[in-house]
């Protein structure tokens, strides 16, 4: 354990910085316009770009999209299937790869991260399949 906490502490300090900065706010606002031209729920993106970051910071979100659209609504049951089909990858590469000592990631986080963004997608995809 002794050897995860520097990491870790690293880890949530530049968590809580880019939320607290707004650059993932920020980031969304531009991505939106992209989602709306091709019929994509704009306001998954937030989520979907704070999941592989933060599980805290997405639960958050997933419970405003509940209070928002009605836990029932087509946005609350992609939001639900994103929120249990993707991972924190940030933290999960953090912790399992500093608990074994590995200190290049090589083509994991990309690979993490097409993982998430394909979550993403096919959440919207299969939820629409099961609602129509």
């Amino acid at each position: 354990m002794v050897f995860i906490a520097p990491t870790m502490i690293a880890l949530l300090i530049a968590v809580g910085t880019l939320r607290d900065s707004g650059a993932l706010a920020w980031l969304a606002e531009q991505i939106k316009p992209i989602a709306q031209a091709l019929h994509f729920p704009p306001e998954l993106v937030p989520m979907g770009l704070l999941r592989p970051v933060s599980g805290s910071g997405a639960t958050a979100l997933l419970t405003g999209i509940y209070k928002d659209s009605g836990a029932d609504s087509f946005l609350s049951k992609c939001a639900s299937v994103l929120a249990g089909s993707s991972e924190t990858t940030f933290y999960a590469i953090t912790l399992y790869y500093s608990a074994a000592g590995i200190k290049k990631i090589r083509h994991t986080l990309f690979s993490a991260l097409l993982a998430d963004f394909t979550a993403l997608v096919m959440s919207v995809v299969t939820v629409s399949l099961l609602m129509s």
